[in-house]
């Protein structure tokens, strides 16, 4: 087979990756970037050590995945398996959150606060404080192997591991009682699926977070394909103002020396692609693997106070603001750009789902039951011709605390438990339930022979207890079919 017109045999039909090291900057976009990242990671490390007192049946800590006993704790709110909605309603909103961020402010989700973004920032510093700022990364990096480059490497990496195994030890935390699991770590008697877990995270963390970088931006995050869809003429987005930076000088000097010429007020200096943690150059127009971060305009502010020539050269704006300024029109306000007809509907929404779940919760049933009846066999024929049915009943307590209740049925006979014997039955009957439990009972219900095949019962609890709270199951009695 013939080879591609213009392509050798040691042609390559991809670029090789040109590593990126962004160079330290100084500006509000960056200070804003530090504070995000401070409060980010201090969320996700410390949540998991809070305390909240639900009483003395209950675990204490703030916010946990009790897989084990089936059980989400949030502060004061507590979801059940059958209550998974809550999770999904939870997902929902932060998806609407996104498209209501997108549309307003573009990718300031990836610039600031994607955890990608946050511990590849984190990794970055790590990586400054180790090797030195960008220049001194290219120096190192052409230099050949010495003891002083093979330890600032043994270093980096370490303190990147490092990093990679706290946050996977943060992360199981939230799955266990937090002091609990780390003492059993360090014992070495916690599970097997505690370590496996942390190991991953630690890989995981260190490739995508210390290794891959910019990749996984690029490359591997569907979400820049999917935000390019959600943003309009209308959506904040850092813009490169051409019209007024070129033809560029291409240097401070020839900006200096040749003032009367009709040059911009770029000076071609790259300090906008240096900064970048990405390595694009914002100058040739919206790219994807821009996560508009700010720290361009950062960069280029400081060149152009330097220069004592007029801010944001590079800047947060519209494409129909940019239009405008092009055209020496007035700008639109920010905020009124926001209050538009997309954006309140994401907000519409977004707040009503908000609304609409805290107002379930609030008002939701403490008390739940739910009935199976026996299908095998489906029914009894006892000695004095009566018939049997039998049930599993389920009674769930959502309460922190123990309960008694009050178990009845309407429609038909009488019940009793299956441990004990007829002589024992009533049409009610009194259960203790534990606390934050599911009590399981299998009950039998007889009822005279006479009567239709298939009978409605109403099965009743009800909390014998100031809340008084009141759950109904309906099911079925049935007998065997009438001989002709």
């Amino acid at each position: 087979m013939n080879a591609p017109l213009g392509l050798g045999p040691g042609s390559r039909l991809f670029e090789a990756r040109r590593k990126v090291l962004p160079k330290a900057v100084e500006g509000p976009f960056r200070r804003f970037k530090w504070l995000v990242m401070a409060a980010t990671l201090l969320v996700y490390y410390v949540t998991p050590w809070l305390r909240w007192d639900r009483g003395p049946y209950a675990p204490d800590q703030a916010v946990l995945v009790d897989l084990a006993n089936r059980r989400f704790y949030f502060f004061s709110i507590e979801i059940w398996p059958h209550e998974f909605y809550y999770v999904a309603g939870l997902l929902v909103m932060a998806a609407i959150g996104l498209f209501l961020v997108t549309s307003a402010v573009g990718r300031a989700w990836c610039g600031y606060a994607c955890p990608q973004t946050v511990w590849t920032d984190l990794f970055q510093h790590v990586e400054r404080m180790i090797d030195g700022d960008r220049n001194a990364q290219i120096r190192l990096a052409a230099a050949p192997m010495s003891v002083a480059k093979a330890g600032r490497r043994v270093a980096k990496h370490g303190a990147w591991l490092l990093i990679g195994a706290l946050t996977g030890g943060a992360w199981i935390f939230y799955f266990a009682d937090a002091p609990t699991l780390a003492r059993n770590l360090f014992t070495g008697d916690a599970p097997w699926i505690a370590y496996s877990t942390i190991l991953t995270l630690t890989a995981t963390t260190y490739v995508l977070g210390g290794l891959l970088r910019e990749q996984v931006c690029q490359f591997m995050c569907p979400w820049p394909r999917i935000q390019a869809a959600m943003m309009d003429e209308r959506s904040l987005t850092i813009t490169y103002k051409f019209w007024r930076g070129e033809p560029r000088t291409h240097g401070v000097k020839r900006a200096k020396d040749a003032p009367a010429l009709p040059t911009g007020d770029c000076i071609d200096c790259d300090a906008c692609v240096a900064v970048c943690p990405t390595g694009i150059d914002i100058r040739h127009g919206p790219q994807i693997g821009c996560i508009t971060c700010g720290l361009c305009i950062d960069a280029c502010d400081s060149v152009m106070t330097k220069l004592g020539r007029a801010p944001k050269l590079i800047a947060y704006t519209t494409e129909l603001d940019a239009q405008a300024e092009q055209r020496g029109d007035a700008s639109v306000p920010a905020l009124r750009r926001l209050l538009r007809a997309r954006t309140l509907v994401y907000f519409a929404a977004w707040c009503a789902i908000g609304l609409f779940m805290l107002a379930t919760l609030d008002g939701r049933s403490r008390l739940d039951v739910s009935v199976l009846q026996t299908r095998n066999p489906l029914w009894v024929r006892l000695s004095d011709g009566s018939i049997r049915n039998g049930y599993q009943i389920k009674i769930r307590n959502l309460e922190a605390r123990p309960r008694t209740v009050e178990l009845s049925i309407d429609g038909v006979g009488v019940l009793w438990r299956e441990e004990g014997d007829r002589t024992s039955a009533t049409r009610s009957v009194r259960l203790t339930l534990e606390a934050d439990k599911v009590a399981k009972t299998r009950f039998f219900i007889a009822a005279p022979a006479a009567g239709p095949q298939r009978q409605d019962v109403r099965f009743t609890v009800r909390a014998l207890d100031p809340a008084g709270e009141t759950a109904v199951a309906a099911s079925h009695f049935e007998r065997p079919e009438a001989q002709p």
